[in-house]
């Protein structure tokens, strides 16, 4: 069979694994079986109504046995066969650990690229127009696809070998292992597996895989991880037993993630006490690491469906059958001999253009250079037309929507139960022995790494506005010490009070110690995204009590302050700040009692320790916004696009940030979704509630008023999002409706959002600058990175201006390509109908046209008017409309219709009116129909050549010269302007064919001319009436038939908008209910809403 097909056979089964499995092997069990066909789908949310999701697309995998495991390698992830369930299962093999990128040699990349369906039917065209001897269009074909073909191996090579060297940059490190007995043993990083005790060392190193740390403590970057490059501290996981309830139960990584080291991040510093190593176990390697999953996502990202592509193959499968159609009728027309044959095949490569490849390719190149000229970089150009369609996008946070860190506006004090008047900093003598400055000055997490403070950029900005130096104990006193040198903070000496003159029988060391003041931190309470505070005991130096500082969320702080020191105006105070996009921070204090001993501290439960609590006052930090945010989102907004923020910082803080931008406008509600996981036999359930009162101070009074206050936002943390995800199905599709917020959103958490949204119809493009965004930015139709580190090897495209700006020029640039390409296709269509018209007539008289024509319309023409009707630039507003998605559209489909029909028409009338004319015979060498009109300047070329294929007469003359003008007419036509793009007539060029194969009356010509000049007219009406009345007349149609919104995400707020339970009231839990046994989440309710008692 594959001889019998010339090899056609194997290259049907490659690009159809289905049918080489069915065809190769026989059905069996799945435990006997030695190959299996895996089917993966994008389509993993649950249906609504049975209703397939469009977004659908199938991969298939095959791979063999081996020996008494029985596994297979999908995706870097192994699965092996388990007995007891009678299927294969993901379990983890620990093999080596690392984390491999391969690089594919250039020839099978070369091999993949060549045996695309495209390249191997321009192969067949080449080969049939040389059999034909049309040489010159071949030789333009194979350059162009060489070209091509040249540009995407770079293009695809120079991204692996990107990721590759990033990735292998410290995937192989040497480390220090625990053996038996304590030795210490040198081994390669690739060695390690889970159960190992590695030695972290003091002067840090890039951790090669997941560890939890047992013994010590770790300073560490998690930037790979968060997008914050904030320096977090971690802790030795405590042992059972040790008065923390974290110390009971399995060890968990999401729930012990503050004592785990991630894969790739970067381990500043260590400390250790009493000479003791600092240790961690090994828990995960290789792919299954937090690293090795990002890397997977970049590898293996989902397929991103679009529309265009996959209506593109529906339309070239409409040529195909059309030039099936030719290619009978004209072998019935003619007798079989070798040139009738290809002459037959011939009509194929007519319908079917060899150069549509080429004509989409030059629209995209084009709007990649200007992308390239405003500093957006591209390495996946198939984007550009999705990122056209974009109708949502997400932005991190830090470093793409707001500058690094936070900045102090001001603190407001409060004494005897009421506020002071706002100070713009806290840097005065008369308040450095206050407990305000106290509590600024020690409630913190800072740490001193190579000199330099470090930490939460809250906690930096909160400690330099005191003006106070720290001091830690260094490596040689810890070293020395059992965990008692504490550290200390102190103020400046410039700020204290004059030192009052040492009596001589004053001791020294006294003298000093009565001048000295100082505060040590005790115990450290981290803060706590669920309680919304962190709190540290701290002594002064020559005290014997202790104090306790507290600083948190201010409603949190209030609620555990004494209400008598409370401010009655505290609401309304707090309230004003918010409203004005300021992040607000509250403090508290208290005086411990004299039985707290240093030992009692290091045990006491925290919640004994923050009650009954001194209210002190409040903080004041700005998130200052990048200059272009709120302008960037306001035109956003106005185009319809929705923005979403996700990022890896805290609730509030993200909150306040998407206030402050605009991204939930002040009259907005936002509803906290705070879910919680099942637990000791309940099932899990979400927390709704406000997180702040938005601003309306006024009553409503227009209805416009009245609707605004229905619009509400949804807030959720990663936690959360990961419960909702798992129990609640059902409402994380109603949730991402309107979800605007994602706060603690690890890195795939991101890409699962991504995906969700993707689930509900959107089109969603995604903005960041870390690499814990590449899953994420791969994910997305269109991921654009301001970072040119890691986050630009998954990134589609780049950006070097280091904001978010480039975000509409990106939208409006991928507007302006999709337009093209819709009107490069249709034009394509039309040109190759056009052609099809004209050989078809002339087939019926036993003619065709002749090579140079074909040469002349293919190169001069069509290639021609293709590059130029391509170079319109986009349009300078990003208006509200978007373009239409797909080619398989009611205008789209009947502009085409119609086109052809004209071309049909009016070719025809051409065709048998020469026939017609009183000069008209059939033509011979020694015909002379010019002399015939006096008007005649033409004179007939070659009349002494042969012509065995009746090239050479008058209704090929005609026909070539009304079709010449009609590829020029369509292309007019179909070169729309705004508001998607600049108008065209600037590209315009004069091309006007005076090529004649034979000569013709001067009469002739002139009826030519208006044959050409009506077939305009009624083109350019034709356009225009079905732009002008297409889209009425269709919405129209849909009101009467009430069709359903075809985005799933419309058809989901249609159905919630008339929702009375929706959205869920505050102070109310939703929980979820296990499905009866043979149910499934689909046909069954998943959830009920009980009313906070």
């Amino acid at each position: 069979w594959v001889l019998c097909t010339g090899g056609f056979l194997l290259l049907l089964l490659y690009w159809m694994p289905e049918w080489c499995v069915k065809a190769t092997c026989s059905r069996t069990t799945v435990r006997e079986a030695e190959v299996v066909l895996l089917q993966s789908t994008v389509s993993h949310c649950p249906r609504y109504y049975g209703r397939n999701h469009s977004g659908y697309f199938s991969n298939y995998f095959i791979f063999s046995h081996q020996f008494v495991i029985r596994y297979f390698t999908l995706h870097s992830t192994k699965y092996y066969w388990n007995d007891e369930v009678q299927n294969f299962e993901v379990r983890l093999f620990f093999g080596v650990n690392e984390i491999a990128v391969k690089v594919p040699s250039v020839f099978k990349l070369l091999i993949k690229e060549v045996l695309n369906p495209f390249y191997i039917f321009q192969l067949f065209s080449v080969i049939l127009w040389s059999a034909d001897e049309y040489y010159y269009y071949a030789v333009a074909i194979v350059f162009m696809s060489v070209i091509s073909i040249a540009t995407s191996l770079y293009t695809i090579k120079k991204q692996y070998v990107m990721l590759h060297d990033m990735v292998a940059a410290h995937s192989i490190v040497r480390v220090s292992v625990c053996r038996a007995n304590n030795d210490i043993e040198e081994a390669l990083s690739t060695d390690l597996v889970p159960g190992d005790v590695m030695v972290i060392p003091s002067n840090g190193t890039i951790m090669p895989c997941d560890a939890v740390l047992v013994s010590g403590t770790c300073i560490v970057n998690e930037s790979m991880l968060t997008g914050e490059s904030v320096p977090v501290t971690k802790t030795n996981l405590p042992n059972p037993g040790e008065g923390d309830k974290e110390g009971d139960g399995a060890y968990s990584m999401e729930e012990h993630k503050r004592h785990t080291l991630f894969c790739g991040t970067h381990i500043i510093q260590t400390r250790f006490y009493s000479g003791e190593l600092v240790k961690a176990v090994v828990v995960r390697t290789g792919f299954s690491t937090a690293k090795g999953q990002l890397v997977r996502s970049i590898l293996y990202p989902k397929p991103t469906d679009f529309k265009l592509y996959r209506d593109a193959y529906l339309f070239l499968l409409c040529l195909v059958a059309i030039a099936g159609i030719g290619f009978v009728y004209s072998i019935v027309l003619s007798i079989m001999n070798k040139t009738i044959i290809i002459e037959s095949l011939d009509i194929i490569t007519i319908t079917v253009p060899p150069a549509l490849p080429a004509a989409m390719t030059a629209g995209i190149v084009y709007a990649q250079r200007r992308l390239k000229r405003i500093g957006i970089f591209c390495i996946s150009p198939q984007r550009i037309n999705i990122c056209g369609q974009l109708n949502l996008v997400c932005f991190d946070k830090t470093g793409t929507l707001t500058e690094d860190g936070l900045d102090l506006w001001g603190v407001q004090r409060v004494d005897n139960g009421s506020f002071h008047l706002s100070e713009e900093n806290a840097y005065k003598e008369s308040l450095v022995k206050s407990q305000f400055v106290a509590c600024m000055a020690t409630c913190h997490s800072l740490t001193k790494i190579d000199g330099q403070l470090s930490g939460d950029p809250l906690d930096l900005k909160m400690f330099e506005a005191t003006g106070w130096i720290l001091e830690e104990a260094t490596e040689e006193e810890t070293s020395l010490h059992d965990r008692i040198m504490p550290t200390v903070v102190r103020p400046p000496k410039q700020l204290m009070p004059p030192e009052p003159v040492m009596s001589p029988e004053q001791d020294m060391e006294l003298y000093d110690l009565s001048l000295a003041y100082e505060i040590g931190i005790v115990r450290q309470f981290p803060f706590s995204s669920a309680l919304q505070r962190m709190c540290v005991v701290a002594r002064l130096l020559g005290e014997k009590r202790m104090d306790a500082y507290l600083k948190g969320a201010p409603e949190v702080v209030a609620s555990l302050c004494k209400k008598d020191t409370v401010p009655e105006d505290f609401a309304d105070v707090l309230e004003d700040y918010t409203k004005q996009g300021f992040r607000v921070i509250a403090l508290a204090h208290r005086r411990l009692e004299s039985k707290l001993t240093w030992h009692k501290v290091q045990n006491i439960n925290r919640d004994q320790m923050e009650a009954n609590m001194e209210f002190l006052g409040l903080i004041i930090m700005q998130n200052k916004l990048k200059a272009e945010t709120a302008g960037v989102l306001e035109d956003l907004r106005r185009a319809h696009i929705r923005t979403v923020m996700v990022t890896g910082d805290n609730m509030l803080t993200a909150i306040s940030v998407a206030r402050d931008c605009g991204m939930i406008p002040p009259q907005d509600r936002v509803i906290i979704a705070d879910a919680l996981p099942s637990k000791d036999g309940q099932s899990a359930k979400i927390n709704w509630r406000y997180a702040d009162k938005p601003n309306n101070q006024s009553p409503p009074t227009s209805l416009l008023a009245i609707l605004c206050l229905d619009q509400y936002h949804f807030a959720m943390s990663g936690k959360s999002f990961a419960v909702i995800s798992e129990h609640f199905q059902d409402v994380l599709q109603k949730l991402v409706l309107r979800g605007t917020v994602f706060a603690r959103m690890a890195p795939d958490q991101k890409t699962q959002l991504i995906e969700a949204l993707q689930s509900v119809d959107y089109f969603v493009g995604m903005c960041g600058d870390g690499a814990n965004d590449c899953g994420a930015l791969k994910r997305a139709h269109g991921g654009i990175s301001l970072s040119e580190l890691e986050a630009s090897v998954a990134s589609p495209f780049t950006s070097r201006t280091p904001n978010i700006s480039c975000v509409p020029s990106l939208i409006r640039e991928g507007r302006a390509a999709l337009i093209t390409s819709f009107c490069v296709f249709k034009f394509m269509a039309l040109y190759s109908i056009i052609q099809y018209i004209s050989v078809t007539l002339l087939y019926s008289i036993l003619s065709n046209l002749g090579d140079f024509q074909f040469l002349f319309i293919d190169i001069a023409i069509i290639l021609l008017i293709v590059f130029t009707m391509s170079l319109n630039p986009a349009w300078k507003e990003l208006v509200s409309r978007r373009p239409p998605s797909g080619l398989i559209s009611g205008p789209l489909l009947f502009s085409v219709l119609t086109q052809i029909l004209i071309c049909l028409g009016f070719q025809t009338i051409a065709f048998l009116w020469v026939r017609h004319q009183a000069w008209y015979d059939i033509w011979t060498p020694e015909s002379d129909a010019c002399n015939s009109s006096p008007h005649a300047n033409f004179s007939p070329k070659h009349n002494s050549s042969e012509d065995d294929h009746n090239i050479k007469n008058y209704e090929n003359t005609s026909l070539f010269y009304v079709s010449s003008f009609q590829y020029l007419i369509v292309a007019i036509v179909f070169s729309k302007g705004k508001p998607f793009r600049q108008p065209s007539y600037k590209n315009c060029e004069d091309q006007r064919s005076h090529v004649f194969i034979v000569c013709v009356p001067f009469e002739w010509r002139i009826a030519l001319f208006f044959i050409i000049v009506v077939n305009a007219a009624v083109s350019v009406l034709a356009e225009g009436g079905i732009d002008l009345w297409g889209p009425k007349c269709l919405s129209w149609l849909c009101c009467r038939q009430r069709k359903v919104p075809k985005a799933l995400y419309m058809h989901l707020a249609q159905e919630l908008s008339v929702d009375p339970d929706w959205p869920p009231k505050p102070t109310t839990t939703t929980e979820a209910n296990p499905p009866p046994p043979g149910n499934t989440p689909e046909n069954c309710s998943s959830c009920q809403i009980m009313a906070d008692s």
